[in-house]
């Protein structure tokens, strides 16, 4: 039996003067925010993708981007979410943590965070990207919007101090702000011999391909959903 029609039955046979009209009327007016909340529920999150040239699809198809490819990963799970696409190829954390204060709109609820291939590329201090991704989490926290933080590992070739100044910045990070954390972008395509996992890369060798996004996003796809549920 529906609230507003035990409601009814309740006026219509006097037990309001038993239990009180007071009672009634309250538990009457609770029925429309009681819909209301469960609209919220069922409303989609949206998630804000925060990110360089590997978020931005750069190299393919509109529909084989991460962007897309997450959605459609998203869809098939019965997960329900609007993914917009904040990649900027070329972006490092610097560029980031400039536009992060107005790409987190209103309606954003949760963000993705990944960022740093073009600071790796670049050679950038490894503190000075840590102080950029602490500036976006610092300003999605005033927000309250909640991150999922998708870790980048470091090469060899600038060193074993970069390589562990730079690895340590994203799973410290997630401990200081709380977020959740994917450790490596690249973890969907697996481990094995660098040569082989070329076949998942465009010509350039940097930036996957349509089935190296695919793997990137099976990934990737339950940390989202874990970012989506904590919303919720």
């Amino acid at each position: 039996m529906g609230l507003r029609l035990f409601c009814q039955c309740f006026l219509s046979y006097g037990v309001a003067r038993h239990l009180g009209k007071a009672l009634v009327l309250f538990l009457w007016m609770a029925v429309p925010a009681q819909a209301g909340e469960e609209a919220a529920a069922d409303a989609p999150v949206t998630v804000l993708a925060l990110g360089d040239s590997l978020t931005q699809g750069y190299g393919l198809p509109q529909q084989d981007g991460l962007v897309p490819q997450l959605r459609r990963w998203l869809a098939e799970r019965d997960i329900n979410a609007e993914v917009i696409n904040g990649g900027v190829s070329g972006d490092t954390t610097a560029g980031g943590a400039a536009r992060v204060g107005w790409s987190l709109t209103p309606e954003v609820d949760a963000m993705i965070v990944a960022l740093g291939g073009n600071d790796l590329l670049r050679g950038i201090d490894p503190a000075v990207s840590r102080a950029n991704l602490d500036t976006i989490l610092a300003e999605a926290a005033e927000r309250d919007v909640d991150v999922l933080l998708v870790g980048m590992r470091a090469p060899g070739n600038y060193g074993a101090d970069y390589k562990a100044g730079f690895d340590a910045i994203y799973p410290d990070l997630a401990e200081k702000h709380g977020t959740l954390l994917a450790p490596d972008f690249f973890a969907g395509l697996g481990e094995g011999d660098p040569a082989a996992l070329q076949r998942f890369f465009q010509g350039d060798g940097i930036h996957p391909n349509a089935t190296g996004v695919a793997r990137i996003v099976d990934g990737l796809g339950p940390h989202v959903a874990a970012l989506i549920k904590a919303v919720k």
